[in-house]
């Protein structure tokens, strides 16, 4: 990928003094870092006005070692943006998530007249209320997100104005009909390019209540839903096949919404009232996994994580590391906001076991995101990983499913692939050259595979890490020895 050399930077991208540590994501720019821990190195080379970004390089790793601060949830702070939004008053969002996908929300919302202020890490929000929302001047660019394109849909559906949701070439690719159809039932009108963005969207007040059983579990089409149904004529209900995250559910809950939950059935009120109230938002869990996978790796490894959220819709990775016998130590427990947080130690190596870790079913669905880096974690474990049921990975960001199996195939690893998962046997891994295909889950994924493998490891297209997690690789170097 070539990029511009900015004016400014230029005396940073033509005087390098060392490697290269940190991108700036505005400027489109890398600068250099001369005490850059020697197991990562990202190159570049520098061109008549222009910078060429080579791959991540990475070394194999003794442990990692440390406290590590995680970056705000990012499936929280969207939810927390948009309803914040929506309610009467103003509303403090602590530790709002870094990634590219947050901001992207916020860049939409504040399209749509909604005034938003930042203080640090803290983003404030000044609610425009369920009638205040105004028509964009143009598309609202969702980026990278899936989760800001499929839930601003459930609420501009209930908007008396038409407009467009568009995104970049990856988010164009992924399913958009399994939204599109409840939200027509409910009155709205919407146009697809064969089920893809952009999304066309004539919204209408008051939406029609309906009864919706999801076809497959879906927490971004469950919270499309309850967030459309703010705008009903009715109570909505949803009817899930399997229990999916419930952040929507809590955040709703904290902004004063009435929501009814029993079982497998949600419901919302439209008589709600969302007034603004500040909130919490805790360290991201499915970024710590990859740390924590990190620590199972490497013998020795002793790092822990403050401020975690756990909720019971996420934690099931901790769940299935305790199982293979990680040594994991949760304390302080305790409800911050909506949410559930504790405080995690994780001391690595574990007790290896001959039977096959399988990941299936309804297990699936609660570790969605996780399961590229237990793949990772696979080619470590005496009896590998098998993971099924899990046919959503091809619609992710990227193939995941693909991108695991090839790269881990790459690196010398036993993989066989499935239409729906793959199984990985224990392996010892080898440095090689692996793809990111534009997934900030398989760069990180294939990170921690590195610290693994004997060799260096280069990881093209590393910067869309920036997506979920930017400064992933400066907190990695930071405990890695």
């Amino acid at each position: 990928m070539l990029v511009r050399k900015s004016t400014a930077a230029s005396k940073f991208v033509g005087r390098p003094r060392g490697r290269i540590d940190r991108f700036d994501h505005t400027r489109k720019i890398y600068f250099t870092d001369p005490s850059h821990n020697a197991a990562f190195r990202l190159r570049y080379r520098f061109q008549a006005n222009s910078v060429k970004i080579l791959p991540m390089m990475l070394a194999r790793a003794n442990r990692i070692i440390g406290k590590i601060e995680l970056p705000g949830d990012k499936s929280i702070s969207h939810r927390a943006a948009m309803i914040a939004a929506i309610a009467q008053g103003t509303t403090r969002i602590r530790n709002y998530s870094s990634s590219e996908d947050c901001a992207a929300t916020l860049r939409c919302l504040s399209a749509l007249g909604v005034r938003i202020e930042s203080d640090g890490s803290d983003v404030i929000i000044h609610g425009a209320g369920r009638a205040g929302l105004r028509p964009p001047n143009g598309p609202l660019d969702c980026g990278n997100s899936g989760t800001t394109m499929r839930l601003l849909a459930g609420i501009l559906a209930g908007q008396p104005f038409e407009s467009v949701l568009i995104g970049d070439a990856s988010l164009s690719k992924r399913p958009m009909q399994r939204i599109v159809e409840p939200l027509e039932a409910m009155g709205a009108v919407i146009e697809t390019d064969d089920g893809h963005a952009p999304l066309s969207i004539r919204g209408r007040r008051p939406l029609t209540a309906i009864a919706y059983d999801l076809p497959i579990a879906s927490a971004q089409t469950k919270s499309c839903v309850l967030l459309a149904g703010l705008f009903a004529d009715g109570s909505v209900t949803i009817r899930e096949p399997s229990a999916t995250r419930d952040h929507t559910e809590r955040m709703l809950k904290w902004f004063g919404s009435s929501v009814m939950i029993a079982k497998d059935i949600v419901s919302v009120s439209h008589r709600s009232e969302l007034g603004g109230r500040d909130i919490h938002v805790p360290g991201d869990i499915s970024a710590a996994a990859f740390f924590i996978a990190a620590a199972t790796c490497l013998e020795g490894s002793d790092i822990d994580l403050p401020d975690v959220g756990i909720n019971p819709t996420r934690s099931a990775i901790v769940d299935v590391l305790v199982e293979i016998g990680l040594d994991v130590t949760i304390t302080d427990r305790r409800e911050v906001g909506a949410e559930p947080v504790a405080n995690l130690r994780v001391r690595g190596d574990i007790r290896q076991r001959d039977e096959r870790l399988v990941i299936a079913a309804d297990r699936t669905a609660a570790l969605i995101d996780e399961l590229p880096i237990l793949g990772v974690l696979g080619t470590q474990l005496s009896g590998g990983i098998e993971v099924r049921d899990a046919a959503e990975l091809r619609v992710k960001e990227s193939d995941r499913i693909a991108g695991i199996v090839a790269n881990l195939r790459s690196m010398g690893a036993g993989v066989t692939e499935f239409e729906d998962g793959f199984r990985v046997e224990r392996s010892c891994l080898r440095g090689a050259r692996v793809n990111s295909f534009g997934d900030h889950r398989i760069v990180m994924a294939m990170a921690v595979a590195a610290l693994s493998a004997e060799g260096e490891t280069a990881i093209e297209g590393a910067e869309c890490v920036d997506v979920s997690f930017p400064g992933f690789f400066d907190v990695l170097k930071g405990v890695v020895s």
